[in-house]
């Protein structure tokens, strides 16, 4: 469909906003808009079997059979109206308005009613009623066409989601959370189905595809029409969920005139209340909202990670609070088919930001998901797109490809494609996006990826330098704590001093003023062990008749008051071994493959011989540092250069200001 139609039909929609101008906040418009537009389409939809389906109410409504299964048969949908009231005849009684809009949608089938209680429909009438508004706004819509043979499905949703994207601007939102643009989709299912033979070529094949934070569906709507344009005699069926209200209903309607079963799309937060628990799926897809914290679902996930464990969707681990990109992934991945004898499984692809390559230290939560993602071989692939594609956010972001079935030349490997290059500016800005990719870019980045194994192992082939394959290890690295002994002298100073009196420890043991007044007379005495200041302390201390206290604190708290670190200084022991100093612990990431000590010796050892480490501390991490292993090194300008431009900029400068002077 051309920009120029959908934006004509979205623009008809929303002048309806100049009638709720004063009555309604800016932010309220879509709460109108959105809901009147579902309802027109229901009603256009479902205009050429309406005398059918009221011809079949009338002749089993008062029959003992299930009126509503004949309905829809009448319908050719999974929905109906029984009323006869349509939208226009409802704008020509203004006085009654209200109450036959009510009736009108209290006709439409359970599944249709649902979808409009979800946008609180009955309180947004009363309320227009109430400002003498109602039968000017439904008058409005009843003249929109959104006949099927006039907007087709693929088009409406066009439609919707430019609606969403103005309702998301007068309303502070991120329209981003609600849909993600088109052509991104359609490169995310490309690779997503490309490997899944089967479904491209067996003649009647089912497959089945989820999307846990679908908004309105044009992931859903995109992998089904990719599908079946490849193997039209293939069946798709389609499930989702949706936190969001408004989308939740939207991406309802629109299967549900499509044909699908509108119950396989779940109302609710995924985390917290799994519309779609036990089942699994071929194809699992989803853009979820970037850096949006869990909070609000803390408590359920938490149980559910420690009473299930790996038996749960989160056992793998938990990531930071303000972000649950990972918690999505996990709970796809729960969803995946088995494989069986080389047979079966699922294909995942998600949206992410960069923070889930990298964010988390070893061992933390975000760093745990991705060992146990890449260690059971899923992880296939990671894309990274150009930046400033999303409407919401500028920033760069990846595709996650996965599988649990991958293919025998791909196991044990991981494709980093680098496709931000990929990209065509757009004439106009929508919100933050600024890039499109281009269909011809579409298939070029697919073909890339098809060939991925190829061109990272030829290095003549004309994208060696964009494509990259790894082994699974080479993203895991051992976390080391390298430690170097603590070396001291011992001194009483006017600092020591200070230190000995706000020692809470040593107050407990003794009486400080005394204590400090036995040490005075050692005023700038220094010793280089330990046992020489010992003795001198405790010579001094009975001279002034302080008792030195028994016990390991006092001892403990004395050397931390009077002893001051000192290269040359004695090392520290305990039972025998150095002690390590913590101002001087240092941590090294070595591969996981590499043997620690040998990298001790090498690249430790020659410039501090007194390091070692403790084993007991070294952890297991792992992370994907995509934009390293792509990053080209990129000369500065030769000093010359730049100074010739400078002058050049000066010599500009000059005229322009003569010319104002004069």
């Amino acid at each position: 469909m051309n920009t120029s139609k959908h934006t004509e039909l979205a623009n008809h929609a929303w002048s309806v906003a100049d009638l709720l101008r004063g009555d309604y906040k800016q932010s309220d418009y879509g709460k109108v808009i959105l809901p009147f537009t579902v309802l027109r389409r229901l009603e256009c939809v479902l205009g050429p079997t309406k005398d059918k389906v009221l011809e079949t109410y009338e002749r089993f409504q008062d029959q003992d059979v299930d009126v509503a299964r004949f309905l829809r048969r009448a319908s050719g949908h999974s929905f109906y109206n029984v009323s006869r009231y349509t939208l226009k005849a409802i704008a020509g009684d203004p006085g009654q308005a209200a109450k036959h809009l009510l009736a009108y949608v209290g006709a439409f089938s359970e599944n249709a009613q649902e979808v409009m209680e979800r946008y609180d429909f009955a309180q947004q009438v009363r309320r227009l009623d109430a400002a003498n508004l109602l039968y000017r706004v439904v008058a409005r819509f009843a003249d929109l066409d959104l006949r099927p043979e006039v907007v087709s499905n693929h088009q409406m949703g066009y439609v919707f989601e430019e609606l969403i994207r103005r309702f998301a601007e007068q309303s502070n939102e991120t329209a981003g959370e609600h849909f993600t643009p088109r052509e991104v989709i359609e490169l995310m299912v490309n690779l997503l189905i490309a490997r899944d033979d089967d479904a491209l070529t067996v003649p009647g094949v089912t497959r089945t595809v989820l999307d846990p934070a679908c908004g309105t569906g044009g992931m859903l709507t995109a992998a089904e029409e990719h599908i079946t344009r490849l193997n039209p005699s293939a069946t798709v069926k389609v499930y989702g969920q949706e936190l969001n209200p408004e989308s939740w209903a939207i991406c309802r309607s629109d299967l549900m005139i499509k044909g699908h079963d509108p119950d396989n799309i779940k109302f609710g937060n995924s985390f917290s209340d799994d519309g779609h628990a036990g089942a699994t799926f071929h194809f699992l897809l989803a853009n979820p909202p970037f850096g949006v914290e869990w909070k609000k679902v803390k408590d359920q996930v938490e149980r559910e990670h420690e009473t299930l464990g790996k038996h749960g969707r989160f056992g793998a681990g938990l990531p930071r609070i303000n972000d649950g990109s990972l918690l999505f992934l996990q709970h796809m991945l729960s969803k995946m088919k088995p494989v069986k004898d080389g047979k079966g499984g699922s294909r995942v692809a998600i949206v992410f930001n960069g923070s889930p390559l990298f964010t988390g230290a070893a061992e933390s939560g975000e760093s745990r998901i991705r060992r146990w993602i890449i260690e059971n071989d899923w992880l296939e692939g990671i894309v990274a797109l150009p930046d400033q594609l999303f409407y919401n956010t500028g920033i760069s972001t990846y595709f996650w490809i996965l599988t649990n079935n991958k293919a025998p030349d791909h196991r044990g490997k991981v494709i980093l494609l680098d496709a931000r290059d990929q990209f065509a500016k757009m004439r106009k800005s929508l919100g933050d996006k600024r890039k499109r990719i281009t269909d011809e870019q579409i298939e070029d980045i697919t073909r890339r990826y098809g060939e991925a194994l190829d061109a990272a192992e030829n290095p003549e082939h004309p994208q060696h330098a964009k494509v990259k394959v790894f082994r699974n290890s080479d993203f895991g690295h051992q976390r080391i704590t390298v430690e170097r002994p603590l070396t001291l002298r011992f001194e009483i100073s006017e600092e020591t001093l200070i230190r000995v009196r706000e020692s809470k420890a040593i107050a407990r043991a003794l009486d400080v003023e005394a204590l400090t007044g036995a040490l005075k007379p050692l005023l700038g005495q220094s010793w280089p062990t330990k046992r020489e200041a010992w003795d001198a302390l405790r010579a001094a201390m009975a001279e002034a008749g302080v008792l030195w206290p028994s016990g390991a604190p006092f001892q403990k708290a004395l050397r931390e008051a009077i002893g001051v670190r000192d290269p040359e200084g004695e090392v520290q022991l305990v039972k025998g071994e150095p002690e390590p100093d913590p101002e001087l612990r240092d941590y090294e990431n070595v591969p996981l493959d590499e043997d620690v000590e040998e990298y001790l010796r090498r690249e430790v050892l020659p410039h501090v011989p007194d390091a070692w480490i403790d084993h007991d501390k070294t952890k297991i991490g792992y992370e994907i540092p995509f934009t390293r292993h792509f990053y080209v090194y990129k000369p500065p300008r030769p000093l010359a250069e730049i100074d010739a431009e400078l002058k050049a900029l000066e010599a500009e400068i000059q005229v322009l200001l003569s010319e104002v002077t004069e």
